[in-house]
This record gives structure tokens, sequence and C-alpha cells, in this order.
């Protein structure tokens, strides 16, 4: 767990980043995207109905009709995430400041901006169409499986932290990082999944700091443990070796 969790963009940054994306990509230079050429997207497409075959295996739904048609939802909105990737490189939003931190656009920032712009039908369809065939268990199972278990890792990170995570408290975390998981399935690589997670993050830190705690202090104490922790089993191991 990082010490702080600093936001890309207020939401009135973000509407004004995002009018200017929508602007930028009426006119994308041609050498600006990632052109696959035919083997390649084939051997793309193999690649993601297989990992989407994977995943749909992993829910052992014992459904050959469900398993096709979730099989297909989530491989077409694999293809569609890199797609839009390619089609709509960080070049196609303008460089320029945060107006959030008066600090630059990093290269993240915009293709965050970029991807966060696409059609929201295109996550709606994936969403409805798992929830028409999956129970909420199992659609949680193939949000997990895209954002390689974020969630948990980061709620587990949350309890070694904070002492005594009240269930108030843990519902309001939870509630958050689940929001970042479902917005993170529209990025297409971990760096871009983290940066969403990293917008839910700062959240919490905000919420624990209204909420009767200080999340510095607490990491400081959490980071001040772990050293202290390696240290005495380093020394033990010298002492064990000088014997």
């Amino acid at each position: 767990m990082r010490k702080s969790f600093k936001p890309l963009f207020t939401c009135v940054a973000a509407t004004l980043l995002l009018a200017g994306a929508t602007r930028a990509q009426t006119a994308v230079p041609a050498d600006a995207k990632t052109t696959m050429s035919p083997e390649a997207r084939a051997k793309s497409d193999q690649e993601t109905d297989k990992k989407a075959g994977e995943w749909v295996t992993s829910l052992a739904l014992n459904d050959a009709k469900k398993e096709a048609a979730v099989k297909d939802l989530i491989a077409t909105h694999l293809k569609t995430i890199r797609d839009w990737n390619n089609d709509h490189p960080y070049t196609t939003v303008p460089a320029g400041i945060n107006p959030a931190t008066g600090n630059p656009l990093t290269t993240l920032d915009r293709q965050v901006i970029a991807i966060s712009a696409m059609p929201k039908s295109i996550h709606e369809n994936l969403m409805t169409g798992l929830r028409q065939n999956l129970n909420e268990q199992q659609v949680e199972a193939i949000l997990d499986k895209y954002t390689i278990g974020k969630v948990a890792f980061t709620l587990n990170g949350y309890k070694a932290i904070v002492p005594n995570l009240t269930e108030p408290e843990e519902k309001v975390l939870v509630d958050n990082l689940k929001k970042a998981r479902e917005q993170a399935i529209d990025y297409k690589n971990m760096t871009q999944i983290s940066a969403i997670f990293e917008i839910y993050k700062t959240k919490n830190e905000q919420y624990l700091n209204t909420h009767g705690r200080n999340w510095h202090d607490m990491f400081k104490a959490y980071t001040d443990a772990v050293k202290a922790k390696k240290a005495a089993a380093k020394a033990a191991e010298a002492q064990k070796t000088a014997q």
C-alpha cells in the first residue's frame, strides 16, 4: 500500500479534460494510431478468446449455452477495449495541466482521459449481459479476473494498516474498491487499471481522515512496525550465524 493516493483529477477537472479529449478525437493523426496487421489481429483475437474461455471455465457453470454467451460477452469487451486503445492513443488528448493540481498532465493522465471518453454503451453491454447470465457472485468473480484480485488485495492492506477496522468502515472501503473494479474493466493494462484504483484509494483515505482516523499516522505506524520486524529478524539471523 502506498503512503498517499493522489487523485488524477476532480470531477470538474475531468469534465473539462474530457471535453478537450472529445474535440481532439475528431482529427486523430493516422500515424498516432496503433495499426495491427491481419496476422497480429488474428493472434490477439485467439489469445483473447482463450482468456475469456478460461475465465468462464473457472465459474463451473455446467451450462453450455450460458458458457458460450458469457465467453462471447467477455471476448467482445476485451477486443473492443483493445481496439479503442489502439485508435485513441494518449496523443488524442492535448498536453496541458491538471486543473486540480496545476501539474502537467502525464502520459498516463492523458491515456485515462482518452479511454474514459469511450461510449458508455460498451461498458453497459458487458455488465447487462453478465448479469443476465450470472448471479452477482459470479459477476464479481469475472471482474476480479480482469483486475487480478485487486479488491481483496487492497482490502487486506487496509486491514493491516488500520487498527481495529470497524464493520461500517470496511463497508465504505469495499464499496469504493468495487466501484474502482467495475470502472477499471474498461481499461487495457494494469498500469491504467491501477490508476483507476488510485482514484478510489484516495476517496478511502479521505473517508478515514474525516471519520476519526489519521491515514498518515496509521501508515507510518504500519511501516515502522514492518521495518522493526525485518530488523529483528535480520539481527536474530546474524546472531544465529555467529553462534
